[in-house]
């Protein structure tokens, strides 16, 4: 990650934008997750939520929701922007 100031909170569209090279590219996925409304920047219900979290915060959920243990279980390293299982369980 080229800007560690896209990690925190309210940088969900500029993140995946430094992430994809373009912002127009961030939109259309953002778009097709349904966190922004179609042909605008303008944030959804699920979109603000997400914004709300920070870089970590996400990348934990998204791994939540696949494994099914709890985010207390995880720990997220922004250096390599991985998240990785605290217990062995």
């Amino acid at each position: 990650m080229k800007n560690k100031d896209l990690l925190g909170r309210g940088q969900l569209i500029n993140r995946l934008a430094s992430q994809v090279g373009s912002r127009a590219e961030a939109l259309e996925i953002l778009t097709e997750r349904g966190h922004v409304f179609p042909g605008t920047s303008i944030l959804t219900k699920d979109g603000m939520k997400r914004n709300r979290m920070t870089a970590g915060e996400r990348a934990i959920d998204r791994v939540v929701k696949v494994s099914g243990k709890p985010k207390e279980y995880y720990t997220y390293n922004k250096e390599s922007n991985k998240v990785t299982l605290k217990y062995k369980k």
